[in-house]
């Protein structure tokens, strides 16, 4: 008895480790987003266009351009046209409407996630 239990923890498992969660992250390249962040304790709001070469973001009275470069289908560079260093942003998993996503500066260990929702 106690071998059948073993087996069947070690197929539940196996079945487990195959999970991959969806990522269609074409669908997410180029529109309208909508991204909450908390700063200071207080959740914001930021909004932000895509197309195939910018990205364009509105929060609380400020407007940031960005050079969009993506690397492959679901990871992509930010580079600020201030001259800030570029951010490495990857699509981890995708709904009908939002993308979950790690981002951190490029070549820095440190990562943050979030989620953003297409809004168009």
């Amino acid at each position: 008895m106690r071998n059948h239990v073993s087996l069947y923890l070690i197929f539940l498992l196996g079945l487990a480790s195959c999970y991959q969660p969806e990522r269609n992250c074409q669908d997410f390249k180029t529109g309208s987003f909508s991204f909450e962040y908390e700063l200071n304790g207080e959740t914001k709001t930021s909004t932000f266009v895509r197309t195939k070469e910018y990205s364009i973001e509105k929060y609380e009275t400020k407007i940031d351009t960005a050079k969009v470069r993506w690397i492959n289908d679901c990871e992509f560079i930010l580079t600020p046209n201030d001259k800030q260093t570029p951010i490495h942003y990857k699509i981890l998993s995708t709904t009908t409407d939002t993308y979950t996503f790690e981002y951190g500066v490029v070549g820095k260990a440190q990562k943050s996630k979030g989620t953003a929702t297409k809004t168009n």
